[in-house]
């Protein structure tokens, strides 16, 4: 792709409010009886994972850059993601609207993701990634077993992203 003919995508530092139209940011914390069954927060995240057989797994991933030209979603599941190693890494995402065949180039944004978060998207969120300018990474990916053959919808973009890091 060439660079001088790609969409620039904006980047955002991660924070809760921020990402909160394409999911949620789930973030270390320590509190007194957090694994306590009865301990539950409003804030915790809210996963659908009801729509098919949940699959964990960890993903190594070779230089993978800043560049896209296709964006996807998930109509049944609340995909997760989030790196190991402590790897800060980017996903572009873009309003999950269920009637749209395709997101819009300005509707796009990136998000800048420290080593220590894992984002869960909403439901029908547009998403390319996870991105990294590292070697290679390790991610932990949460969905279901067959979301990416029952449960993919890609989208060709109007013009080749990448984000402006």
């Amino acid at each position: 792709m060439d660079a001088t003919t790609l969409h620039a995508v904006r980047v955002e530092a991660l924070s809760p409010e921020a990402f909160a139209p394409y999911g949620e940011v789930i973030a270390p914390r320590l509190r007194p009886g957090q694994f306590h069954p009865d301990r539950y927060e409003a804030d915790d995240p809210h996963l659908v994972l009801t729509n098919g057989e949940p699959l964990l797994r960890i993903m190594h991933l070779r230089l993978r850059g800043l560049a896209f030209s296709q964006m996807g979603r998930h109509r049944r599941v609340t995909q997760c993601l989030g790196a190991l190693q402590g790897k800060d890494w980017f996903l572009a995402v873009a309003p999950p609207d269920v009637n749209a065949s395709a997101p819009r180039l300005e509707e796009i944004v990136g998000f800048h993701i420290p080593g220590d978060r894992i984002v869960k998207l909403h439901l029908a969120t547009w998403h390319a990634g996870p991105h990294f300018v590292h070697e290679d990474c390790l991610f932990i990916n949460l969905e279901n077993r067959d979301t990416n053959t029952r449960d993919f919808e890609v989208a060709e973009l109007p013009r080749a992203c990448r984000l402006a890091v």
